[in-house]
């Protein structure tokens, strides 16, 4: 199948069927740079609230520079992959109140990969730049029956090859968002709609039954299991909460006194500041998925005399005041199941 023949398609059936999305009606680099940042990751229809609210509250890289860490964060809660959120917050620093407008410059932006920094410049700036994340991936190792495996060097250099081999260069920005509203609406991961697929009688893939086997990965990824036991501490009108450092998840975000372990056991007995008080387990333990990792919470309250000292590693703040803190969507979810 030809390259023309290829693009041509696509773009015809975008033309008719492609997603009504906000961003899709601005060439403002800024906003579709916050479009991306929020949609890596994130489905379309969880996402979008999002994008509206960032885009109200920060309409400007000037603005979103401005901001505290913690609103940032704050706005962000729910999305998860909170880097994202800190990346975006540092860039925007960066940029001394300029969107950039060169890809390197935009290459160059924290958190801005090569997939990224072809989504912008192709849309903002009508680039020739190919867009490849796992949509594409996906429609091009299908159509062409490519095998060679996508989480490796080789396969990434092929990919990004062929992407820019079939990119229409004449709507780069069309054609990029043509192909990803593809992979996502009839090439999908699990039942592709291959009866309404407009290159189904070109696929190599759907021709030679290998649909459920293409693309190739090589890497299977490493699940870890980790077992927290979070504790609601009150002290009259007040309660504890503890700021995550670096090195680990959740980074600057808030979370209740945490104690790990190595095993889903209860916790046999309480951490020493809580003193002579004891743990009273409340709702049932939580199961919390990451990308790479599964968590097992359990959450317990105890009731602290006002005379308890707070250790230098927890803040008190008042109960009133407690959903001003950003937390990971897995504590706010155990508050929730105890209206706590």
């Amino acid at each position: 199948m030809a390259n023309f023949s290829f693009s041509a398609t696509l773009l015809s059936w975008y033309q008719t069927h492609k997603r009504s999305l906000p961003f899709r009606d601005t060439h403002n680099a800024y906003l579709i740079w916050l479009s991306e940042i929020i949609f890596q990751q994130t489905r379309i229809t969880q996402g979008l609230a999002y994008y509206e609210k960032f885009a109200r509250r920060f309409p400007t890289p000037a603005a979103l520079a401005q901001a505290d860490e913690d609103e940032v964060l704050k706005l962000w809660q729910g999305l998860g992959y909170y880097s994202r959120a800190r990346n975006l917050h540092a860039a925007a620093k960066s940029m001394n109140g300029q969107f950039p407008t060169t890809y390197d410059g935009v290459r160059a932006l924290k958190g801005v990969g090569d997939y990224t920094a072809a989504a912008i410049c192709s849309m903002a700036y009508n680039m020739p730049y190919a867009v490849v994340d796992g949509n594409v991936y996906r429609v091009l190792a299908r159509v062409f029956g490519i095998e060679t495996p996508i989480d490796t060097t080789t396969g990434k250099k092929e990919f990004t090859a062929r992407a820019q081999k079939l990119l229409d260069k004449k709507r780069p920005g069309d054609y990029n968002q043509a192909l990803m509203d593809f992979g996502a609406l009839v090439c999908t991961p699990q039942a592709p709609r291959c009866q309404d697929c407009p290159l189904a009688k070109t696929c190599v893939a759907r021709r030679e039954n290998r649909i459920g086997k293409l693309p190739v990965k090589v890497q299977k990824t490493k699940i870890t299991e980790r077992f927290f036991h979070y504790i609601y501490v009150e002290q009259g009108r007040f309660v504890w909460l503890h700021k995550r450092g670096a090195g680990d998840i959740w980074q600057n975000l808030y979370e209740l006194p945490l104690v790990e372990t190595d095993t889903n056991d209860p916790l046999k007995k309480s951490p020493a500041w809580c003193g002579r008080a004891k743990l009273h387990p409340v709702g049932k333990p939580l199961k919390h998925v990451l990308s790479h990792r599964v968590i097992w919470a359990q959450l317990y309250t105890v009731k602290l005399p006002p005379s308890a000292k707070c250790p230098t590693e927890f803040i008190r703040v008042k109960k009133s005041a407690l959903e001003r803190y950003a937390v990971p969507r897995l504590v706010q979810k155990l508050l929730e199941q105890e209206s706590l």
